[in-house]
């Protein structure tokens, strides 16, 4: 797995898994799960699932664009869906016929399996009034987000989640973003970056088990059914202990400390949109599996923020 032993809901989710395989396969399939301090490579999953190093791995999906610009898309976008929009897409909208077809060229089986819900816009040592104040910041920020900050004059930069905390101490980055309150109340962001922004950027990031196709090829079918539907049972389980945690961590963290909340302002997040924009009709053009998994979730983007809006939305604001 990509993330540290004790990681919250990251750590569990993967756990949760590896458990519930073994427990439906009656002990026919175990699988063994080593961290970063085993195997010394958070960002590498990909490559070493790829190769099999390791027969499957547990990771967020944008992380490897630098490898194929169309695995972005499967974790999350700026302005993207929201958890329930993403499922709908992946399970019923054609979403998982494309995470088929991206992966497949690189020898490796993708299942959707753990969903942080709406993540939060990070920590800032400083207030942040207008796009001026965020040209030359370094961020720690992943995925098509970090593209979308470094046109606008930010230097995102990616770091394993258990340098983090030592990085924005340090001064190696300004602004930290990682999940929500359950996650970075354990890493301490607040002690030392008391301005926490609202979510823009990753509406629910899904992660993802990838397996080693070749390997996956040789199992039965009933075992090949158990890990399918132990991944999306670790999606939804992740998504509902993200929620869970993150409200009662949130209670907790606004007793302790003097934690800032802000939203961005209109303006920054005027550009970010059109940079954003701009960036998904240069990546559909350079890559036209990236551009079809661009559309499809456009097109089905365009119809569920209508009913999202009449639903949710509206539900939230009478409540």
């Amino acid at each position: 797995m990509s993330w540290p032993d004790g990681t919250p809901m990251f750590h569990n989710n993967v756990h949760r898994f590896a458990g519930n395989v073994e427990k439906m396969s009656a002990g026919r399939m175990r699988i063994t799960v080593d961290s970063p301090g085993k195997h010394k490579a958070p960002l590498g999953i990909f490559d070493m699932v790829r190769s099999g190093a390791y027969e499957m791995g547990h990771t967020a999906s944008y992380y490897y664009k630098g490898k194929d610009p169309a695995t972005t898309f499967f974790t999350t976008t700026p302005f993207g869906m929201t958890p329930t929009e993403m499922n709908a897409w992946y399970y019923y909208g054609g979403g998982l016929e494309l995470l088929d077809e991206v992966y497949a060229r690189h020898n490796i089986v993708a299942f959707p399996a753990g969903n942080t819900h709406l993540q939060m816009g990070g920590w800032f040592k400083k207030e942040i009034h207008s796009i001026s104040d965020l040209k030359g910041l370094k961020m720690r920020i992943p995925g098509l987000a970090g593209e979308v900050v470094s046109k606008v004059g930010m230097k995102p930069v990616s770091i394993p989640p258990g340098e983090l905390y030592t990085s924005l101490e340090r001064g190696t980055i300004d602004a930290v973003e990682w999940a929500g309150p359950a996650n970075d109340e354990k890493l301490g962001f607040h002690k030392i970056a008391p301005f926490y922004y609202t979510g823009w950027h990753e509406p629910g990031a899904e992660l993802h088990i990838l397996i080693n196709k070749s390997s996956f090829d040789t199992l039965p079918e009933d075992i090949k059914i158990i890990i399918t539907v132990a991944a999306k049972e670790a999606s939804f389980d992740m998504l509902s202990e993200s929620f869970f945690r993150n409200t009662i961590a949130w209670q907790e963290m606004k007793k302790k400390n003097d934690i800032k909340i802000r939203t961005f302002p209109d303006d920054v997040l005027r550009v970010f949109k059109q940079a954003n924009d701009e960036l998904l009709n240069e990546i559909a053009i350079k890559s036209p599996l990236a551009g079809k998994i661009i559309n499809s979730q456009k097109a089905f983007l365009d119809k569920a923020k209508e009913w999202s809006r009449i639903t949710d939305a509206d539900y939230l604001q009478l409540r």
